[in-house]
């Protein structure tokens, strides 16, 4: 009887034979990519074809540091990994390892190499970065003088700051001799005193930027006094130059963004403080009026002239208040005087004369208030309202009091 299979173990038995054999193991395949496709999981999912046939291929995100460009459908790559089968579809992809533009490999590899030793040697390293000036006077652009990346920078810089000076180096910035024209453009602007320099060009293959990867113009970018900023090829390119630069623009356009201050905002900013300045200025004036008029308002209240008014009125009120006591006191007495008075009178000799009564007193004016003070015959004074009488007693009689 005839044996039979299930699907899953035949398709684990292909990939068993895939995995067996070492040549599969590690492969480079070149073609043309297609259907290219960046996973939000960081995975990169194409397809390699030429003239005969198509292969799929996968690139996971843990493999993506072998990647230093970002692929696209038409690039002519090769692809270094392992050909294994994927049991779900039940076919055969190309798991890459590492990939490189066809015809750029052994540069790339060079690129690499190079990286690899200057970061080693401390080339890269942020604490030999220098910072880029505020505000740019001079600036220096080495670079090709009819290329599109002069112009560009040209065009930024003087719109952001029409007095701006420009003093271009017009470098090779491909082929041979290129490198050394470089050096020699960084080293002449350094001399020139320039405030920040701009090396770069426009974008490329890799050949085509090849000048910007090379050790003696990485050694002139770091030995450079003036701060040099990066500006080679399109935002996905990197050269050696760029990580040894003060700092790396992603374009020409966008160097001269960031060596440039624009001068309309330091405009805007001055009016700023201006304003600021001019508020502060009249804010500390009022304040100072306002101390001003508080010690001017002290002095008056502390000064000679006013203590001499402040001690005249309290003499005047004093006074009045002194007089109003005077009063008050004389009105009070006068009061208990004719109070006095009204009871004096009514014990007063005269007022009792005045009413008919009389005073009687002997010769010696004792007063005789008895009928035995006197005897018939005595001579005797009698005291009336308008006068006196002298009189002699001729008889005396006692009253009986019951």
């Amino acid at each position: 009887m005839r044996n039979t299979y299930t699907v899953a173990q035949v398709t684990t038995y292909i990939k068993n034979m895939f995995i067996q054999d070492f040549f599969l193991k590690s492969i480079s395949v070149k073609g043309e990519v297609s259907n290219c496709k960046y996973h939000p999981s960081g995975h990169i999912y194409f397809s390699l074809k030429d003239g005969s046939a198509v292969m799929p291929c996968v690139m996971f995100a843990s493999s993506r540091r072998g990647l230093a460009f970002r692929m696209k459908d038409g690039d002519k790559v090769i692809v270094t990994g392992a050909v294994s089968v994927y049991e779900r579809d039940g076919r055969y992809q190309l798991y890459a390892k590492e990939i490189s533009l066809e015809g750029a490999g052994a540069l790339y590899e060079r690129y690499l190499a190079l990286k690899s030793e200057l970061e080693e040697m401390g080339m890269f390293a942020a604490e030999y970065k220098q910072p880029i000036p505020g505000y740019v006077k001079k600036l220096g652009v080495v670079t090709a003088p009819t290329g599109a990346a002069i112009q560009d920078i040209r065009n930024i810089a003087l719109r952001r700051n029409p007095y701006i000076q420009i003093i271009l180096y017009p470098a090779l910035v491909q082929g041979e001799g290129a490198a050394m024209s470089i050096v020699k453009g960084i080293q002449m602007l350094d001399a020139a005193d320039v405030d920040v320099i701009i090396v770069g060009r426009g974008g490329g293959s890799i050949e085509d930027l090849w000048a910007f990867n090379e050790e003696i113009v990485a050694r002139a970018i770091f030995e450079c006094r003036t701060p040099v900023i990066s500006a080679v090829g399109h935002e996905t390119d990197f050269t050696i130059a760029d990580f040894v630069a003060d700092l790396r623009a992603p374009t020409p356009s966008a160097a001269a963004e960031l060596a440039v201050n624009d001068f309309r905002s330091v405009l805007e900013r001055i009016s700023g403080y201006r304003d600021r300045i001019h508020r502060a200025m009249w804010n500390r004036l009022d304040m100072t009026l306002g101390r001003y008029e508080q010690m001017k308002t002290r002095l008056q209240y502390l000064g000679p002239e006013n203590q001499l008014r402040e001690k005249r009125q309290y003499a005047l009120d004093m006074e009045n208040r002194l007089q109003t006591g005077m009063e008050q006191i004389l009105v009070a007495n006068r009061h208990i005087l004719s109070i006095y008075l009204e009871r004096f009178e009514g014990l007063s000799p005269l007022r009792k004369l005045n009413q008919g009564f009389s005073y009687v007193s002997d010769l010696e004016d004792k007063t005789i208030t008895s009928v035995h003070q006197v005897k018939a015959g005595d001579r005797i004074m009698i005291a009336v309202t308008d006068g006196s009488i002298n009189a002699q007693v001729c008889d005396t009689r006692e009253v009986v009091r019951i």
